[in-house]
């Protein structure tokens, strides 16, 4: 007996499974700029998990924030607008004290006790995460930070009465320690708000100058090693389980991955930033004594 050709499509299913199954096609959010070091690990572990699962699940990245601001990407995740997120962890501290370690001025200075830290404070982050219907799959840490602005910094009394960009509760109190109003912007509106006066300084990486063209809005980089914070790659729980257990494992190992290569590509970046801020005309000036990094007391 010879199908009828409504059965055509059900007996073709039968004979090739793997293009019959559904394919998951998942969104994700992240704030930083198409030339980041973080977005390029990005693209680099979302094409080797659609390889890896031969094309079942497939992601779709909004860069630069323009899908979903920073502020928003945790929550959009735990809603389901996207499956998946980074965020600058530190930025979402007033949620847990764990998510804002690295943040602490000088807790570390370098990359092998920034791997230390995150090996420490992990297991505290991903209980949290978890709570909240979520799951860490890797991070990667941002170069050591230090100080943008249009005049040397003499001491930290210079500070004082100056417009500060701060992006998390540390930078947030030492701001307010040091005389500067403090003023919530994040990196990639930085320009913008430089260019408005709504700030006149800020703290971060030479990467992160690097990534909003900071040779427009300041003249000088005085690298303090003021901290080394982290962003955070994570899924949301319930899309990650949906997937065949085969799938869920190549994600969780090109995570792994991307977070060494994160780690490498981070130390690189470092040298080349700052060899970067000076090509475009800036000064790159070490700090004076005065002008410790160190807590203010």
């Amino acid at each position: 007996m010879r199908p009828g050709r409504r059965h055509l499509p059900l007996l073709a299913a039968a004979l090739l499974p793997g293009a019959a199954r559904a394919q998951a096609r998942w969104q994700m959010a992240t704030p930083y700029a198409e030339g980041s070091y973080h977005t390029r690990n990005i693209r680099e572990f979302l094409e080797e998990v659609q390889q890896a699962t031969a094309g079942r699940l497939q992601v779709q990245a909004h860069i630069n924030g323009s899908l979903l601001p920073m502020p928003q990407i945790k929550r959009g995740v735990q809603q389901g607008q996207v499956q998946l997120g980074e965020i600058l962890l530190s930025a979402y501290a007033n949620e847990d004290p764990f998510f804002d370690v690295d943040a602490v001025p000088q807790l570390v200075t370098g990359f092998a006790e920034a791997r230390k830290l995150h090996r420490l404070a992990n297991p505290y982050v991903q209980a949290r995460f978890a709570r909240q219907g979520l799951e860490v799959l890797f991070c990667v840490p941002w170069p050591p930070a230090g100080f943008y602005t249009n005049a040397p910094l003499a001491s930290v009394e210079a500070f004082r009465g100056m417009k500060m960009r701060t992006f998390n509760t540390m930078t947030q109190r030492f701001a307010q320690l040091v005389g500067a109003v403090p003023t919530l912007v994040q990196l990639a509106e930085v320009a913008q708000a430089f260019a408005t006066g709504v700030v006149n300084t800020m703290v971060t990486s030479a990467a992160g100058g690097v990534d909003t063209s900071a040779w427009d809005y300041a003249r000088i980089f005085t690298p303090v090693g003021f901290s080394m914070t982290k962003t955070a790659i994570f899924v949301q729980r319930r899309a990650l389980e949906a997937l065949p257990e085969a799938d869920r494992q190549a994600v969780r190992e090109a995570a792994a991955r991307a977070e060494a290569r994160g780690y490498r590509l981070a130390e690189a970046a470092t040298g080349a930033t700052e060899a970067k801020l000076a090509e475009r005309g800036m000064r790159i000036e070490q700090p004076s004594r005065r002008c410790s990094p160190a807590w203010p007391r």
